[in-house]
């Protein structure tokens, strides 16, 4: 029996991707069954850590980039629950008074996010999945929070992942479409890197079992895609932690596991 109680409307019985993630980043808004799954993720792919710490960084180095060519305003998608160095905590720090709308279908994610941002009038939390990227482009709330006719900077990290098969080459051009010239766009996502078949298979199962229903790792040129349009910046798609890194930034051992990708790319 699960003795974890969790706001009204919160599943405590199925583990949440968001949660997950943020109990491999060492936080505390999770549950049991979100660190049961997290455990076993790490049982299988011992860098699990090692990534998300990475997926940070690169949050900050991308959005730091995007501010530096003049955006003004950010768009995330699978936003996640609040940590250190979020993208309105760099972005507005780069730029005061960017503006930043989070996208989430995590109904703790949207309650902490947005007690979090409760005095921040530049920046909101909004309900929406990705999956349905033509609600959150005719979402009124962030058509009145961002001008789209303007450049912006969408990020979509660690979440293209759990959309299946061709649906994300149709979410990427869709709300690519929809950007105006001089946006940017980051995405980092998993691959298999040098997993065995074993410990896929086992990983597909436990995502299976998550608020995300499954995940789909994706190869180098199948990621190239969904820069189609898009013009990349040096050093192009490469793994997460290889990124424009910090000269002072430690480097982490390599630990055999998962690998992912990122990269970002100017609107030609």
């Amino acid at each position: 029996m699960n003795l974890e109680q969790g706001p009204p409307g919160i599943d405590v019985t199925v583990p949440s991707v968001a949660r997950i993630y943020d109990y491999l980043l060492g936080g505390k808004d999770n549950f049991a069954v979100d660190r049961a799954a997290a455990e076993k993720l790490i049982e299988l792919t011992p860098n699990a850590r090692e990534g998300v710490q990475s997926n940070r960084r690169f949050i900050h180095r991308a959005v730091t980039l995007m501010a530096d060519h003049g955006i003004r305003q950010f768009l995330d998608i699978g936003a996640g629950l609040p940590t250190q160095e979020n993208v309105h905590q760099v972005a507005q720090r780069a730029a005061p008074g960017a503006r930043v709308v989070y996208v989430d279908n995590d109904p703790i994610v949207l309650t902490h996010g947005r007690a979090l941002l409760a005095d921040n009038t530049t920046t909101i939390v909004v309900d929406g999945d990705l999956r349905d990227p033509e609600s959150i482009l005719g979402d009124p709330r962030i058509n009145e929070h961002l001008d789209l006719s303007r450049p912006v900077g969408l990020l979509m990290v660690a979440v293209l992942h759990f959309i299946p098969g061709a649906d994300a080459g149709r979410v990427v051009a869709t709300l690519r479409d929809r950007l105006a010239p001089g946006s940017a766009m980051a995405i980092s996502h998993l691959s298999y890197g040098d997993l065995d078949e074993a410990k896929i298979r086992e990983g597909r199962e436990l995502y299976k079992s998550t608020s995300a229903a499954g995940v789909t790792p994706r190869t180098h040129a199948e990621l190239l895609r969904f820069f189609d349009g898009f013009d990349l910046v040096e050093p192009g798609l490469v793994v997460t932690e290889d990124w424009r890194p910090e000269p002072d930034e430690p480097r982490l051992p390599r630990i055999p596991g998962v690998d992912g990708y990122a990269g970002v790319g100017l609107l030609r």
